[in-house]
């Protein structure tokens, strides 16, 4: 059998021979080796001869972390670890040249041949980067909303929305764990209010950056834009504004690419 798997930072989506499993996210730059394993542990007892792992933080050398926790649990499978970027990008343009994009908790996109990675510009996390994730939406949400840029109606709709108070909020980012995921949890406000002008300004503004940072670079204006991740699939006709002002056109989009990165090995193995 063959185990297929699509990790982020949030969850990871399995499929083995038909069945779906989900389980929390690996992040091997973020998460110990004895949390991947515990992760890895969880999956079912199988026979599994070849798994194709794809998540985020998958680069060297922390993907073998990975690697070595799939090989205990499946000891005699053929075991590849790439980065999910590549699997989005096998899942979205299959063996045709194009952009793929990934928007989920965190966000990234790269330059694609059909083949291979050709041009990537790094993604850098959620502070530095991840412009149009999930984690930057709930950043820009939280912050304008705290600094009483979005209305003090909507700043108390947050609070009780979240059941928390401003310092409470400020220990979450500041002080907790995961604070990526604490933000990237505030995108269901935001999808719940998307009809109203100052929350559509906040979106199309964050979406927007993420064109003008990320995939204008690549200086390919020719080739629609291919998406993956909840938040692509949540907002895709604010993307697709975004895009069409910054000069380029969606392609398609998926939720979980898993199904499709599944359907790309079979094709590779025929």
């Amino acid at each position: 059998m063959t185990l297929i798997a699509d990790s982020g930072s949030t969850k990871t989506d399995w499929r083995l021979e038909g069945r779906t499993i989900e389980t929390l996210g690996i992040n091997p730059v973020r998460d110990s080796e004895e949390s991947v394993a515990e992760v890895i542990g969880s999956l079912p007892e199988a026979e599994v001869g070849a798994i194709y792992f794809y998540g985020a933080g998958c680069i060297e050398p922390y993907n073998k972390k990975i690697k070595l926790a799939l090989q205990r649990k499946y000891p005699h499978a053929r075991v590849s670890v790439e980065s999910d970027m590549l699997g989005a990008a096998r899942a979205l343009c299959g063996r045709e040249e194009g952009v793929a994009c990934i928007l989920g908790t965190g966000s990234n996109s790269c330059l694609y041949d059909g083949e291979k990675i050709i041009a990537n510009v790094p993604p850098l996390g959620y502070i530095l980067g991840d412009e149009g994730s999930g984690s930057a939406l709930g950043r820009r949400l939280a912050g304008d909303t705290l600094k009483g840029l979005l209305g003090k109606e909507m700043k108390e709709e947050l609070l009780d929305w979240l059941h928390l108070t401003q310092t409470d909020i400020i220990d979450k980012v500041y002080r907790q764990p995961m604070p990526n995921r604490f933000l990237a949890s505030l995108v269901p406000f935001l999808l719940q209010r998307k009809g109203l002008p100052q929350i559509n300004n906040l979106l199309t503004s964050e979406f927007r950056r993420f064109f003008t940072r990320n995939v204008v670079q690549y200086k390919r204006p020719d080739l629609p834009v291919n998406l993956a991740g909840g938040v692509a699939h949540s907002f895709s006709g604010e993307i697709a504004e975004a895009a069409r002002l910054e000069g380029f056109a969606i392609g398609i989009t998926l939720k979980a690419p898993a199904d499709r990165i599944a359907e790309y090995h079979k094709l590779m193995n025929r």
